[in-house]
């Protein structure tokens, strides 16, 4: 017993020497991860069916053909958001289950909240009165943006969905990654997300060489892990929250890749796998606003770490 009554919590041991990342992480996922990310794990990395993530997956769908019930961690509540949407794109993308009527559903959404532009907005006014966090703020007339529009648009045109209101959300996508002149990384990441999978493969190559050459002026990605304090971190981004390569370029085929030398991205990838923490999970480095949201996003990032350091041929197991 401690001193003041309570039963004492034991201390966090180190690793043992010699366990893998994917096997220090396995007990992180059992013991802190939802159902969705517990099968997503077993099917990226144990051999387990598709079929058991698609039916955790639906545990989040609406009658609208939307996703949100706190799908992505930020946004709680039961309403049908584009940025839930986008999460539940990606999560079929990795099982190769992105088509037929699901996805034509998915669309009609994403058609129903759209701009007249359009493009999506990060947060439709639907989320007012559940809670959200404070960097995604609700309004009412919100701006379509490429931060919410490019990684569906991208997603779409990569599993060979067609629907109609692709083509204006590709127009608002070229014409937003071709005129960024910003220093948001979450923007440009979404820029990549597009490019890597727009149908013009030239212009997409031209778009993002002009992106490389922004992210490299304005030192928007760490170079040097051992020196992050000499790189800005951009406002309103929590304390230390740095982009890397490996944040643009997620896999040695996207376009990003070509914006880093081969000494800089194996930098990248050396800090990725050594921010492992002892309890086999990677760190959010995004703000947190709430216990729930940063614990429900942890093993959503160390699924993602372990992909991206397979992807580059680093050993995981």
């Amino acid at each position: 017993m401690a001193e003041n009554g309570a039963s004492a919590l034991p201390t966090t041991p180190p690793p043992p020497a010699g366990r893998s990342p994917l096997a220090r992480a396995e007990p992180f996922v059992w013991l802190t991860a939802r159902v969705l990310e517990q099968r997503l794990f077993a099917y990226h990395f144990r051999g387990g069916d598709a079929g058991p993530v698609e039916s955790a997956l639906d545990a989040y769908r609406n009658e609208d053909g939307g996703y949100g019930h706190g799908l992505e961690p930020d946004l709680r509540g039961p309403v049908s958001q584009p940025l839930h949407t986008a999460r539940a794109l990606r999560v079929l993308d990795a099982v190769g289950g992105c088509g037929g009527q699901r996805v034509e559903r998915m669309c009609r959404y994403l058609t129903s909240v759209s701009t007249r532009d359009g493009a999506l907005p990060a947060v439709h006014p639907s989320q007012r009165g559940y809670p959200a966090a404070p960097f995604v703020p609700v309004v009412d007339d919100p701006p379509g943006e490429l931060l919410a529009t490019g990684p569906v648009v991208g997603l779409l045109h990569r599993n060979d969905v067609w629907h109609a209101w692709l083509f204006r959300a590709t127009d608002f996508c070229w014409q937003a990654a071709e005129s960024l002149e910003s220093s948001h990384p979450y923007e440009i990441e979404a820029a990549v997300a597009f490019l890597d999978s727009a149908p013009d493969r030239p212009r997409a190559e031209a778009a993002a060489g002009r992106l490389g050459r922004l992210v490299r002026g304005q030192r928007l990605a760490v170079l040097d892990p051992d020196d992050r304090d000499a790189y800005p971190v951009s406002p309103g981004y929590a304390p230390g929250e740095h982009h890397f390569p490996h944040d643009y370029a997620g896999h040695p085929h996207s376009l990003a890749r070509a914006w880093f030398t081969d000494d800089e991205m194996a930098r990248s990838l050396d800090f990725l796998a050594s921010e492992q923490e002892e309890d086999g999970g990677w760190p959010v480095r995004w703000r947190r606003w709430a216990p729930a949201p940063a614990l429900e996003a942890r093993p959503g990032v160390t699924i993602e770490a372990l992909r991206t350091l397979r992807a580059y041929g680093r050993p995981i197991d």
